[in-house]
């Protein structure tokens, strides 16, 4: 039996800031696509995760304990 080939859909491309690890300024930022159109960007930092969605000129701030409720929900309640 053949194997399917799959066409990826969605695309990550990543930028490291490290200055310091322990310091403000040192984040991973993600650009977000899917299909070749841009989702958003997450910023993932020290101290927040930040959320800039494609057409938006603001970031939103997700406090790292939002962050975790959030995933919780999604990965476990039904």
């Amino acid at each position: 039996m053949a194997k399917r080939k799959y066409q990826r859909q969605h695309t990550v491309r990543a930028s490291l800031n490290v200055l310091e690890l322990t310091r403000a300024g040192s984040s991973l930022n993600l650009q977000l696509f899917s299909g070749g159109r841009k989702l958003g960007e997450l910023e993932i930092g020290r101290g927040s995760v930040y959320w800039t969605g494609a057409r938006k000129q603001k970031s939103r701030r997700i406090r790292w304990s939002r962050f975790a409720e959030v995933m919780n929900e999604l990965a476990y309640d039904e």
